[in-house]
């Protein structure tokens, strides 16, 4: 049966390496519930990459054409490197300069819309960029990174434009001196036997062209050596200006959080105070609330002492009242009596 669909290889190189092997594994599971366990083996065995490759990985699937234009410089600058053409060379050195660095900036900007990447100050860039560069002087490195399926980020020792084993590489030195003593061991030539005068004007064109030889090869290998080192310099001096711009950005970020800090500060201590005004307001409503129960357990007290004062003069003034009813009750029985009498 087939094996697994370019698709869901790619869908799977694109998945963050944190959640790599969950993602496999659960290819592997529906692999194996279709019924399709040769598919199901080699989903199983690929591997998870590394930070650096996945980004890497992510910029061929997703900008495919970004890749296919570096695989196409690195194979122009590889001829130019073999056939050691200066002009070429500086030109391509310059444009793959330029490649790298906006592909360095596209990764950056796609592991941004990536909601599961990395944190910016975390992405290893530098591995990225080293990457990209090995891809100009491996081709097996760029078929890689072109596939999408590095597992690991790469690298080249050298500088890059000019590997140095081919800086010394000069094979016409070896040659040329036996073609040019052939003549001498021609048998007509061992019976003639010159003077060693003739022998040493024959033989001095042949070493002139061997001299000349040597002369343009080292000459070739000392350009290649200048543009090479020239090609370092300026590596160097684009890693030192983006550097330096990564500086200028810590810096402007370091002043935006330290204003944020001090503005912070300022409304915890106001805030601060506030707090303390409230609860000494409170502390105050607390005594004022203290007097005030005070008070009206004062006035409660009052209030009952007064009851009980109006209740005995009720009950006083009800006493009082019978008392003048009873005593005029008597005084009407008494002329009552008095008038039947007379």
């Amino acid at each position: 049966m087939p094996g697994p669909s370019t698709e869901l290889v790619q869908q799977l190189y694109r998945t963050p390496p944190d959640r790599f092997v969950a993602a496999r594994d659960a290819a592997v599971a529906d692999a194996r519930r279709a019924g399709d366990p040769s598919t199901a083996r080699q989903l199983a065995r690929l591997r998870r990459p590394t930070v650096a490759a996945w980004l890497v990985n992510l910029l061929a699937i997703r900008r495919p054409e970004l890749v296919a234009d570096l695989v196409e410089l690195a194979d122009e600058l590889r001829t130019a490197q073999r056939e050691l053409r200066g002009p070429r060379l500086r030109e391509l050195s310059a444009q793959r300069r330029a490649v790298v660095g906006a592909l360095v900036a596209e990764v950056r900007k796609l592991a941004a819309a990536e909601p599961d990447a990395p944190p910016a100050g975390r992405l290893p860039l530098a591995e990225v960029e080293a990457t990209l560069n090995a891809a100009f002087s491996d081709a097996e490195v760029a078929e890689q990174v072109r596939a999408g399926r590095l597992l690991r980020a790469a690298s080249y020792a050298g500088f890059g434009e000019v590997p140095r084993p081919q800086l010394r590489l000069v094979t016409g030195d070896d040659e040329e001196p036996e073609e040019e003593e052939r003549p001498a061991r021609r048998p007509g030539a061992q019976r003639a036997r010159p003077e060693p005068a003739t022998r040493t004007d024959r033989a001095a064109p042949g070493t002139d062209r061997a001299a000349s030889r040597k002369d343009r090869a080292a000459g070739r290998a000392e350009q290649a050596e200048r543009a090479a080192q020239r090609a370092a310099r300026a590596e160097r001096a684009r890693q030192r200006r983006a550097l330096e711009r990564e500086l200028a950005l810590a810096q402007a970020d370091q002043k935006r959080v330290e204003a944020e800090l001090t503005e912070a500060t300022g409304q915890e201590r106001d805030g601060v105070a506030v707090l303390d005004g409230i609860e000494a307001e409170l502390a105050e409503l607390e005594r004022r609330r203290a007097v005030a129960e005070q008070d009206l357990s004062r006035a409660k007290l009052a209030r009952r002492a007064a009851e009980r004062a109006v209740t005995v003069a009720r009950r006083r003034a009800g006493e009082v009242e019978g008392a003048i009813e009873a005593l005029a009750a008597e005084e009407g029985d008494a002329d009552g009596g008095a008038g039947a009498a007379d």
